[in-house]
C-alpha cells in the first residue's frame, strides 16, 4: 500500500468521524461522570467491537448478514432498545456530586463499563457491511489482501481511539473545570442524546422496510 493511498484513506476516515455518534457520547458521558481513566474502558469495549466487525468483514461475513434482513433487523431493533435503555438509566441516575454518591459511582465495574462501549457499537449490525465496502476503495488486487486489510483496520482503529479519547478529555476538563452541577447535566445531556440516536436509527429502520 503506498502512502498516498494510506493518506487518502485517513483523510476519508477523519471526515466519517468528525460527526460524533453514539459511542462518542457515550465516552464523554461516562468520562465526565466516572473519570476519563474508565472511561477507556468505554472506549475498549467499542474498539473491540469495531474489530470484530472488521474480521466479520474481512472473513466475508458482510454478504450473509446484508442477505438476512430478518437477522439485521433483530440485531438493530435490539440496538435501539439499549441505546433507549441507558439514556434513560443515564438520565435517571443524574444527581447532585455529593459525597456520598461520588462514592458509589466509583465503584461501576470496569467490566461493566466496557460493555455498554462494546455494545452501543454492536447495535450496528451495518457497521461490518460499512468495512466492507470502505476497505476495498483502498486495496490494491495487486498486493497481498491481508498485510492491507491489517493496516487498513489497526488505522481505522488507532484514529476511533484518538477521537473517543479526545471526547473523554473535554469531558473531564469540563467537569474538573466547573465541578458542582456539571457533572449531572453532562450526564443528562449524554442520556438524552443516547435517546436521540436510538430514535433516530429506528426511524430509520422504519423508513427503510
Amino acid at each position: 500500500m503506498s502512502i498516498e493511498i494510506w493518506t487518502l484513506y485517513v483523510a476519508t476516515v477523519l471526515a466519517l468521524m468528525s460527526t460524533p455518534g453514539p459511542s462518542q457520547l457515550l465516552v464523554l458521558t461516562n468520562s465526565g461522570v466516572h473519570g476519563f481513566r474508565r472511561s477507556l474502558a468505554t472506549a475498549a469495549g467499542d474498539l473491540s467491537a469495531n474489530a470484530l466487525q472488521m474480521l466479520a468483514a474481512g472473513l466475508g461475513l458482510a454478504a450473509l448478514i446484508a442477505a438476512s434482513s430478518v437477522a439485521l433487523a433483530v440485531i438493530k431493533w435490539a440496538g435501539v432498545a439499549y441505546l433507549i435503555w441507558l439514556g434513560v438509566r443515564m438520565i435517571r441516575q443524574a444527581k447532585p456530586d455529593d459525597p456520598a454518591f461520588r462514592g458509589q459511582r466509583t465503584k461501576t465495574p470496569l467490566r461493566r463499563l466496557w460493555m455498554q462501549g462494546f455494545l452501543t457499537s454492536a447495535a450496528n449490525p451495518k457497521a461490518v457491511v460499512f468495512f466492507a465496502a470502505l476497505f476495498p476503495q483502498f486495496i490494491s488486487v495487486d498486493s497481498l489482501f491481508w498485510p492491507q486489510f491489517l493496516i487498513l483496520s489497526v488505522t481505522y482503529i488507532v484514529l476511533d481511539g484518538l477521537f473517543l479519547s479526545a471526547y473523554g478529555l473535554a469531558s473531564s476538563w469540563i467537569v474538573q473545570r466547573f465541578r458542582g452541577t456539571a457533572r449531572v447535566w453532562i450526564e443528562r445531556v449524554g442520556g438524552s442524546f443516547m435517546i436521540g440516536a436510538a430514535l433516530l436509527l429506528g426511524l430509520k429502520s422504519i423508513s427503510r422496510q
